[in-house]
């Protein structure tokens, strides 16, 4: 069945003649002529009879073209839709992440979504296991480390740094600080992920391993920094959670030649012949709101 010749027969019918339908199809006329012969081979019935004046419906052609003309209306306008739907970002959107970015990265990256693409409800899942994105039905998931599925699509967002870092009040009265060796007198807020028993610190090619007591083990990077923030100890932290006016404002870095961990950052995402336009704009946006707070910088 050729529904291209159904559309032409309709389109005669509409237009009122082969030589309209023609022009408005952008083809030549014989062809116009062709595909409804064939239809009407093809049914076994005539559905137009022409005179030198204008064109008539058969019996048969009424009854076709009555059938015809609403369901091929219902495909154009299915076809308009998808069409629609393919440039406008609706419907929802899931996306994992690490649960200790959840606070800090992307709070701001989805109010910039829900503010940018109202249509777009975004679900955000939190969590440190690795997630099977088809398996699972995640649209696409922001990853720190090593990546382990090749067969993903990955773009870059930059690198997380880590750095040493306490409140200006709690170095005030705090035993000196020179190098890494004299971590040992200071309580260290540990974040468990970074280690429970040492923290590796380097500065250029040379590489320190700190023993820790693991007295205060916590792993919520959020209340590291609270803690830290409190004159709690010394903390090992993301450089990207302390460049904030509010938060430069209560904590220092310490030993700043020295460098804990780096964490490469990607958004990954499932390949796909045709990316639907939710997360092409999700990507776009998160490469735009990202980037410039994980720029491979350890200022």
């Amino acid at each position: 069945m050729d529904f291209n010749e159904t559309a032409v027969f309709v389109k005669v019918v509409q237009a009122g003649s082969f030589s309209a339908a023609a022009r408005q199809l952008g083809v030549p006329t014989s062809t116009i002529s062709t595909r409804v012969a064939r239809l009407e081979q093809r049914l076994g019935v005539t559905l137009l009879q022409r005179t030198t004046r204008r064109l008539h419906l058969t019996e048969a052609g009424t009854l076709y073209y009555e059938q015809a003309a609403p369901g091929l209306d219902y495909l154009l306008q299915a076809e308009a839709a998808l069409d629609e739907a393919r440039q406008l970002p609706a419907g929802k959107l899931k996306v994992t992440a690490p649960a200790d970015m959840g606070d800090l990265l992307l709070a701001g990256l989805v109010r910039r979504v829900q503010a940018t693409f109202p249509a777009l409800a975004v679900e955000m899942v939190l969590t440190d296991r690795y997630v099977d994105l088809v398996a699972e039905g995640v649209d696409v998931a922001i990853r720190m480390g090593e990546l382990r599925d090749s067969s993903l699509v990955a773009k870059s967002l930059g690198t997380i740094h880590w750095a040493l870092f306490a409140s200006a009040a709690y170095l005030q009265h705090a035993p000196s600080l020179a190098t890494p060796a004299d971590l040992h007198v200071h309580p260290c807020v540990q974040f468990s992920p970074m280690g429970r028993e040492q923290w590796v610190l380097r500065q250029g090619q040379t590489e320190m391993r700190v023993p820790l007591s693991g007295h205060t083990l916590v792993n919520s990077i959020g209340v590291v920094r609270a803690m830290a923030e409190n004159g709690q100890g010394i903390a090992l932290l993301p450089t990207f959670i302390c460049q904030s006016p509010q938060v430069r404002d209560r904590l220092v870095k310490v030993l700043p030649a020295w460098q804990g961990h780096a964490d490469a950052v990607h958004l990954v995402y499932p390949q796909q012949r045709f990316m639907p336009p939710k997360l092409r704009a999700f990507i776009d946006l998160a490469l735009d709101e990202l980037k410039p707070q994980l720029r491979e910088t350890v200022a």
